[in-house]
């Protein structure tokens, strides 16, 4: 059984940094495209970077691109989100995902309903 849990969240001020982690266990992730989501208040949950494993293929959202990068180590079951350059609207609940398969097409629509396992999610507030 798949188990994603999600860490590295706060209270952050604009312009300032934050490195999310996501522990997986339960599957190996070479198989897995892997992924971040989040949902601002009263707001739907939008995609924000995924990385194919298997095509190689890494994708962000417009409005991460440039400040936002995903890795991942395999060996170590772990999956990270580096945010750099932090602003107000960055604010919400972050989410890691992951899509069997590993395939890029999921990566390049980067649709939540691609992804089969989720974590429960870490807070990241950026206000002065």
């Amino acid at each position: 059984q798949v188990h994603l849990v999600e860490s590295g969240g706060g209270l952050v001020q604009p312009g300032g940094s934050l490195r999310l982690s996501c522990a997986a266990s339960g599957i190996s992730l070479n198989y897995y495209a892997v992924g971040w989501f989040r949902q601002a208040p009263g707001k739907e949950r939008e995609g924000v970077s995924c990385h194919s494993y298997a095509d190689e293929v890494t994708n962000y959202a417009d409005s991460v691109r440039g400040r936002f990068t995903i890795s991942r180590d395999n060996t170590k079951k772990m999956i990270y989100l580096e945010m750099n350059n932090l602003k107000p609207e960055d604010t919400a609940d972050y989410f890691c995902a992951a899509s069997y398969g590993g395939q890029g097409y999921v990566c390049s629509r980067l649709q939540e309903e691609d992804f089969g396992s989720w974590g429960q999610g870490t807070r990241v507030t950026v206000s002065s």
